[in-house]
Order: structure tokens, then C-alpha cells, then sequence
């Protein structure tokens, strides 16, 4: 699997990738106005797609929000290609990224865990394993139904 996988940046074209994979994905993504703004959303932002056999199956977005942090604003990898190194190689590549331009820390919002739901479990359980540490709980961010929970992770060391 992993010899097959490329993962490239890309800076045009990838509201197309996101809006394949977001439906792939709908336990996750369900919400029509939200996948609309994602794919909106990726247009401008640094965005890395990892393809098997040139077909995409998984990508991650970052919002650079400034010279310090980044954010993963969006990240999806087809159902398929769930526990297969996709997400994690897909991490590595925009952490790398980041640390070339010498950004600290790269956080993430997912759904809180005071709202119990199955799959984003596995959401914060691969983050967790991706080195990310819970920072604060936002109860009403995306609405009283929908708590969130912002994750961050340090990315280096500053350079004086």
C-alpha cells in the first residue's frame, strides 16, 4: 500500500478533491452548507492529496493563521484507506511543511467527547496518536449541539 501512495501539494484545483472525498464521508461530514464552504474554503489554503494509482484518496488543508500556527482546517480520507497510513502520511507531509517555514504549533477542532459519538472517536483517537494534546472545550462554537474541541501539537522549537 504505502509504495503505491503519493501525497503532493497542491495549489489549485482542490475544492474538487475536497468535495469528492467530504461525500465520501458522510457520518462525518453530513452537512450540505458545510462541505459547500470547505470546498470554497480550500481554494486558498496550502493543501496536500495523497493518490493511489492517481486516483485521490485522502487530503488535508491548512489555514495559516499566523507566523507561528497553523490550523488543519479540513483533512478526509476515503473509507477505504481508513487505518492504511493515509492520515498519518498525509500529517507528516504538512508538518513538514510547516516546519520548513519554521511554524510552532499545528492545531485542530474535532468534536468534543462530552458529545459521545462513534466516528469522531476515531477522529480524536488518531490525532491523540499523532502527537495532538486537548487545549480547551468550546461548548456553543458550532453550537450548543456540537461541542468543540480544539487539539494542538508542537510542531519546533523557535529559532532566536
Amino acid at each position: 500500500m504505502a509504495a503505491d501512495l503519493t501525497v503532493t501539494q497542491i495549489t489549485q484545483g482542490s475544492g474538487p478533491v475536497c468535495n469528492s472525498l467530504l461525500r465520501s464521508l458522510p457520518l462525518w461530514f453530513g452537512i450540505e452548507n458545510a462541505i459547500q464552504q470547505y470546498v470554497k474554503d480550500v481554494e486558498g489554503m496550502p493543501t496536500f492529496v495523497a493518490y493511489m494509482k492517481e486516483e485521490p484518496v485522502g487530503f488535508v488543508s491548512l489555514n495559516l493563521h499566523n507566523e507561528y500556527t497553523a490550523e488543519v482546517h479540513v483533512m478526509a480520507v476515503h473509507p477505504d484507506f481508513h487505518r492504511k497510513g493515509v492520515g498519518r502520511r498525509l500529517l507528516n507531509e504538512a508538518e513538514s511543511f510547516l516546519r520548513e517555514r519554521e511554524f510552532q504549533f499545528l492545531s485542530v477542532k474535532t468534536l468534543s467527547p462530552s458529545r459521545p459519538n462513534r466516528e469522531y472517536e476515531q477522529t480524536r483517537k488518531f490525532y491523540f496518536s499523532a502527537g495532538f494534546r486537548p487545549v480547551e472545550e468550546f461548548k456553543n462554537l458550532w453550537g450548543d449541539a456540537n461541542p468543540c474541541l480544539l487539539l494542538i501539537k508542537f510542531l519546533s522549537a523557535p529559532s532566536f
